[in-house]
């Protein structure tokens, strides 16, 4: 594949998806509890062969609607790799490798860019702050970053950095939340999902003022209910098991393709976490 095949551009969270990286579950476990889901499972030997057939079909059901999806090789080094969308993201027409200070994930970047190098495809190598992927969303020339265990503070002047036409805005969310798109996650031009308990009621505030919110309850945020995947205008990927959240959407104009990612849920992760978008529009 070389860069001549597809662009690299993504200005929103839910244009449609054109071009996506992956990588398959081949290697998943829990050995690093992450977030109130992994906790519930961490004694539970999880069932990778499961975990890889719900991916395989999550894949199917991509490639089902258009979408060109590109594989990374799974190492059994990284057992959280699934989670592409931590390791890197899309903003405009930069692709940006993520600084992953956790012993857990670290070294993840290197097969990123030996992908995107393969791919002669630009990248920017994020150096000087502690930056994942999960932490960070884009709504045209707005870029909310996420303020975690993994997405330091000093995150926000460095992407202002390489982005001065971009407002980047902070969202601390609280510490036993693990990206922002755990809990916040933006699904049209002016509505979003949220889980309220993760963010101090001033965030809830300003997001709310940007955003008509729809509301995760607790059952549904157990499954990760607000890591769904946008692929395009009013159409998602969800879970079946979150209904509360999925009949709210379908009221709404929303159109789910349930896929069953249960497996791989348990790892603490969903559908967003699963996909790094390279091209939308």
């Amino acid at each position: 594949m070389s860069e001549s095949e597809f662009q690299i551009y993504c200005e929103t969270e839910f244009a449609p998806l054109k071009h996506v990286l992956l990588c398959p579950a081949k290697y998943l476990k829990i050995e690093e509890v992450i977030n109130e889901t992994q906790k519930h499972y961490q004694h539970e030997k999880l069932n990778t062969e499961k975990a890889a057939r719900q991916h395989k079909e999550f894949v199917r059901i991509l490639e089902s609607q258009g979408i060109e999806t590109h594989l990374l090789e799974p190492s059994e080094k990284y057992p959280e790799q699934v989670f592409t969308r931590d390791i890197g993201f899309t903003i405009g027409r930069k692709i940006f490798i993520a600084n992953m200070e956790m012993d857990i994930r670290f070294g993840e970047e290197a097969l990123l860019k030996e992908w995107l190098t393969n791919a002669d495809a630009e990248f920017v190598d994020l150096k000087g702050a502690g930056i994942e992927g999960g932490d960070v969303l884009i709504h045209g020339r707005t870029v909310y970053v996420g303020i975690s265990e993994r997405t330091s503070s000093e995150s926000v002047p460095l992407l202002q950095n390489y982005l001065p036409g971009y407002e980047i805005v902070p969202v601390p969310i609280k510490k036993e939340y693990l990206h922002l798109d755990c809990v916040f996650n933006i699904i049209s031009e002016n509505e979003a999902l949220l889980y309220p308990p993760a963010l101090n009621q001033d965030e809830i505030d300003k997001l709310s003022a940007r955003f008509n919110m729809i509301e995760v309850n607790e059952e549904d945020q157990f499954r990760l209910g607000v890591n769904v995947l946008s692929i395009d205008y009013k159409k998602l990927i969800a879970l079946p098991g979150n209904k509360h959240t999925n009949n709210q959407l379908k009221k709404l104009g929303y159109e789910i393709i349930e896929a069953d990612l249960s497996e791989i849920i348990k790892s603490g992760g969903a559908f967003r976490c699963c996909t790094l978008p390279l091209l939308r529009g």
